[in-house]
């Protein structure tokens, strides 16, 4: 017969340790309602590897009842010492007795009482009726309860790992009995629970005193026979301490505990329970784990191997389908194909043969204006079968889009994860089916089809259930309208891609490195010796020993010289200068010349990018292999690698349009603010008119650059939530001033401060800021007790709505600009999307009737209190049209 098992926890010591494990990831850990959840995690994680590892047949996690007990009246100032607890801890404190109900184990305090009593009464009476017991804790002062029948499992680095005291470990460990415990305690007293033994005794004195005379009372009985010495005065005098000590380290295995090791029964966990628990706080991880548990008990998913005898039987499908690509690589310009599933309500079909595809009965199918398909990802697999000859036709439900929109916080790329975070559970994810990095690879063929099948399934339910949310959020129009039919637009520029004169791109990787050698040639010169400049060791050595430059900042290795420190140094040598100019070339060359050489297709010679349509949380676009929209332009060598993007025919012009001064256009219209609002109807320049307002200045004409220049600064800072202390850095002022000129900003501006106020009120009261076109961002830490997270959410709630409109309005834009195309039959193609600027290459014959297209229809995007404003110029390639 099984041995009986009791496992005792001490609740209040691993919260500590769970919470104080992963306090630097506070901001990580919190679900949509700002409650920090970092020690529920660290002791669900706790849970898991003790009852892996124990196996118990009784379980309770015992908590402290209070500050008040019977250690406290014998002595006042006892654990007097301890810093109050963290709110961010308390906080969680009745969540963990929640994860305990749904791991099956009760959880018990006693008033008067410690959970260390609790926990040394329950062991008694388990080793009594012949219990094998565990003890888990973060305090080593209840290894006095191990025993040959109880192990004091005490956890290390953080509460992943314990360390397992037994009578014998704890005699090897600190040479002492486990019963000693409390001796040493009494002699030396305990800075933690601030008690205070006998002055000027130590561990390693009482320790080495307990080896001679066993015990605190043994020593007391033979204390005439100490030498005459200081540590005996001590001992007199600190008599009545040291039993004190040694009481309050004792922990009560008498206490009168209500509760009996019959309730304590462990039967497992309530799954039902901790999912629900887990979707509440929002770990995925946990929720994904579950799955893994009940994959192996599912009803075993059913599906049919499509191939050439029955594919016959896809011609009679309703008129809405899933559909999925399987494509390894995260470059879906590129990557192989794996293979490819279709499903309806009824059945699913999957194949490996992604020649099947090329059949007429599914390139019908796919390229049908009368089916609708849900999918994951359309964009991506638009790509896919662009390459494999297939058009993609009527795209219904893309739960990678609809998911982002519902919460652009948590969203994934990878299906199965995506699935979890939206309670369904019934897949597993990419990375548990193919693996990850260099061990990625197709798994044999039955497990790929399987996983196939599960992924269609998972379009199939959460498509609905997805989409009635959005309704519920008032987002349908955001996803019909806007994301939807975005995805396509995007799609097809990334399938047109941009051509790109691959020798203008050599030529400048020659004319970079003659230059970055003059400079070096320079440095040396200057520095009076060669060295190595990409060695900051080596630099800071020239720089601040052998040139005697003020250091500025030291790091752990020596001299700082990141880019802030030698900005700063900039006056105090030319060296200075040449090693900016040279960082700054040298980046450029790798990172642009040769990183967009080595991106470029040699079957068209183009380059094409992917944009990332769900990753920012504003809405924006972003773009990756290679990134287009980070191309340095601020400076004429960065500005010049746009030489090297040219139209893709001869008699061709590249054209592009951008957006003037969007996002401050946007705020006038969402603040309402009628100075603001004036000034841009009335086209004046913004950053003129702010400056004549916030310097009191009469006219324009007593706006020099400076000040236009700091009203700029001023202008975009307060877009951005921008503080004081920001300012004063920006523009180089001090913050007495900057924050002078904030003030008078909103003094002379009212409707703005207006709205920062309001939004801030509202996401607190709802949780969330939205755009014009309702798209939602969550605000997790607007009620965080942290000042730095909760600023930084107030500072979001404020620039989000104005962010995330103006990327709302170009979206809005390239989807009109699409059609528009279309239906005039016009050959001009969107190349590029960069932030607010529209990117086209266009035939010679079309340019008059494109000039006055492009900016009509982004003008006309969208219906604002202020006018938009379009810049569009053009030339034989992208450096020349701007």
């Amino acid at each position: 017969m099984e041995k009986d098992k009791l496992l005792l926890i001490d609740g209040n010591s691993i919260a500590f340790r769970s919470f104080f494990a992963l306090h630097n990831s506070l901001s990580k850990f919190t679900n949509k309602d700002g409650l920090h959840t970092n020690a529920i995690y660290g002791f669900n994680k706790m849970l898991d590897n003790i009852l892996a590892q124990y196996q118990p047949t009784a379980a309770l996690v015992a908590f402290d009842a209070g500050k008040t007990t019977f250690r406290t009246k014998m002595f006042d100032n006892y654990k007097g010492g301890r810093s109050k607890t963290p709110p961010e801890l308390s906080e969680q404190m009745p969540y963990l007795r929640e994860l305990l109900t749904g791991y099956g184990i009760k959880s018990y305090e006693l008033p008067d009482y410690e959970a260390d009593d609790i926990i040394g009464t329950l062991s008694k009476e388990a080793e009594e009726q012949g219990y094998s017991v565990t003890i888990v804790t973060g305090d080593r002062d209840l290894t006095q309860l191990s025993s040959d029948k109880t192990t004091v499992a005490v956890t290390k680095k953080g509460v992943s790992e314990v360390e397992e005291y037994t009578p014998s470990y704890v005699e090897e460990k600190l040479g002492v009995t486990p019963q000693q415990i409390i001796d040493i305690k009494g002699l030396a007293g305990d800075t933690s629970d601030n008690y205070p033994g006998v002055t000027k005794i130590g561990e390693k004195t009482a320790i080495k005193l307990l080896k001679e005379y066993g015990s605190v009372e043994t020593l007391y009985e033979h204390i005439d026979e100490l030498k005459k010495s200081k540590m005996k005065e001590h001992l007199i005098e600190d008599r009545e301490q040291a039993f004190m000590s040694k009481k309050l380290a004792t922990i009560k295995r008498d206490a009168p505990v209500k509760i009996s090791l019959q309730d304590i029964n462990y039967e497992g966990k309530n799954e039902d329970f901790l999912i629900n628990f887990y979707q509440k706080m929002n770990f995925k991880s946990f929720l994904s784990q579950m799955n893994q548990t009940a994959a192996d008990v599912d009803e075993e998913i059913k599906f049919n191997i499509l191939d050439e005898q029955n594919i016959e039987q896809l011609k009679n499908l309703p008129d809405e389908i899933c559909f999925y690509l399987e494509m390894l690589d995260k470059n879906y310009h590129l990557s192989d194909f794996c293979g490819f599933v279709i499903g309806t309500p009824e059945n699913i079909w999957v194949s490996d043969d992604i020649e099947l595809l090329n059949n007429a009965v599914i390139k019908n199918l796919l390229g049908s204006s009368t089916t609708k398909v849900n999918l994951f990802d359309g964009k991506r697999t638009y790509v896919g079968l662009h390459r494999l000859g297939i058009e993609l036709d009527n795209i219904n439900f893309d739960i990678l889009l609809q998911s982002y929109l519902l919460d652009t916080n948590d969203n994934s790329n990878d299906l199965g994860q995506l699935a979890h975070e939206h309670n369904y559970n019934q897949i597993d994810t990419d990375a548990e089916v193919y693996g990850t990095g260099a061990k990625r690879a197709v798994p044999e063929t039955t497990i790929l089809l399987k996983h196939l099948a599960r992924k269609v399934k998972a379009i199939q339910v959460l498509g609905e259930q997805l989409q009635a949310e959005l309704v519920d959020n008032k987002q349908e129009k955001l996803y019909w309208e806007i994301e939807l039919p975005l995805s396509i637009v995007l799609a097809k520029m990334e399938i047109s891609g941009i051509k790109v004169n691959s020798d203008r791109l050599h030529q400048m990787q020659s004319e970079f490195t003659e230059r970055l050698a003059e400079i070096e040639t320079d440095i040396y010169r200057e520095a009076g010796e060669e060295f190595n400049i990409n060695s900051p060791k080596q630099l800071g050595e020239v720089l601040f020993e052998k040139m005697k430059l003020p250091v500025i900042k030291k790091t752990k290795t020596g001299y700082s010289t990141a880019v802030d420190v030698l900005e700063k140094l900039q006056g105090e040598s030319p060296i200075i200068d040449n090693i900016l100019n040279y960082r700054t070339i040298s980046k450029i060359k790798s990172t642009y010349v040769e990183g967009l050489l080595k991106v470029i297709h040699s079957n068209d010679q183009k380059i094409h990018t992917t944009y990332l349509q769900t990753l920012t949380q504003t809405g924006r676009l972003s773009s990756i292999e290679p990134n287009l929209q980070n191309i340095p332009i601020r400076i004429e060598e960065g500005k010049k690698i746009r030489q090297a993007f040219i139209p893709s025919h001869k008699g061709w012009h590249i054209l592009s349009s951008d957006y003037s001064q969007i996002e401050l256009r946007v705020l006038a219209h969402i603040t309402g603010d009628k100075h603001l609002q004036e000034a841009f109807k009335n086209g004046e320049d913004i950053h003129s008119s702010t400056a004549i307002r916030i310097f009191g200045l009469k006219d324009a004409s007593e706006v020099t650059p400076n000040i236009r220049r700091q009203a700029k600064a001023v202008n975009f800072g307060i877009v951005y939530g921008i503080s004081d202390y920001g300012l004063s850095q920006n523009i180089g002022i001090s913050r007495k001033d900057a924050k002078k000129f904030i003030e008078t900003y909103f003094k002379e501006f009212p409707g703005v401060k207006k709205y920062i106020d309001s939004s801030v009120e509202l996401a607190k009261e709802q949780g969330y800021v939205e755009t014009i076109s309702h798209r939602r961002r969550y605000l997790p830490d607007i009620h965080s007790s942290s000042f730095n997270l909760r600023s930084f959410a107030e500072r979001t709630a404020m620039n989000t709505p104005i962010q995330g409109s103006a990327a709302d309005i170009i979206k809005i834009a390239m989807i009109n600009m699409e059609k528009e195309l279309e239906t005039r039959n016009l050959k001009t193609r969107m190349l590029l999307q960069v932030h607010d600027e529209l990117i086209f290459e266009v035939p010679d014959e079309e340019m008059a009737e494109i000039k006055k297209l492009v900016p009509s229809v982004m003008d006309s995007a969208i219906k604002l209190d202020v006018p938009l404003k379009v810049e569009t110029s053009w030339g034989n390639t992208w450096y020349d049209a701007k």
